[in-house]
């Protein structure tokens, strides 16, 4: 059972993939392979440091920091540091799925699920929705941006109302935890059954 999990920046998609990976699923995140692929060493980092210059690194690390500042101002940039990453990270899932059990609930948690157009890759894709100013507080609270730096990272995703389209199930994150972990082990009753009659 392949799930495809996503949702705009700070709309609540680790609680939701530790959630289900609590209950048993193989959880393959796209962030966390992202920072994997651009490790010192890396044919990924060694392309970032030839198209954006020496400038982004930091003590031989990617200066994701400095890096953010110059694609988020920049969608030509952006989409070139996307061509050189989302490969590397979508090889490395393939990887991590081919090694899980044939019987496994694998859900790639993937912030950019409808933007790279991966929604038909999946038994089931699942956005985490948050309106959009809670959104904004969050990303303020939780990453210390400015109001102007969370608008300019959530303008660079996808609408609310295309990733709502592109799904089949939709978490409704405006409410507490206790609410989403609800809605999560409804969620995890839908797998479990369409996973058992595959």
């Amino acid at each position: 059972m392949r799930v495809g999990l996503t949702g705009g920046i700070a709309s609540g998609k680790s609680l939701v993939a530790a959630e289900l990976a609590a209950r048993g699923a193989i959880v393959i995140d796209a962030d966390v392979l992202a920072r994997e692929v651009v490790e010192p060493g890396t044919p990924a980092l060694a392309r970032i440091v030839e198209r954006f210059g020496p400038q982004i690194l930091r003590d031989g690390q990617l200066d994701r920091s400095r890096l953010g500042e110059i694609v988020f101002a920049d969608p030509a940039a952006r989409e070139d540091l996307e061509r050189i990453v989302h490969p590397a990270v979508r090889a490395r899932a393939a990887e991590l799925e081919r090694a899980a059990d044939p019987d496994a609930v694998v859900v790639h948690v993937i912030p950019l699920l409808v933007e790279t157009g991966q929604q038909q890759d999946f038994d089931l894709v699942v956005t985490v929705d948050v309106d959009h100013e809670t959104q904004i507080q969050r990303l303020i609270a939780r990453n210390g941006y400015s109001h102007a730096a969370a608008e300019s990272r959530t303008a660079a995703q996808a609408s609310r109302e295309d990733r709502r389209m592109a799904s089949d199930v939709v978490l409704d994150n405006t409410g507490n935890v206790a609410q989403l972990k609800a809605q999560i082990a409804a969620l995890w009753d839908v797998l479990t059954s369409f996973a058992t009659r595959q």
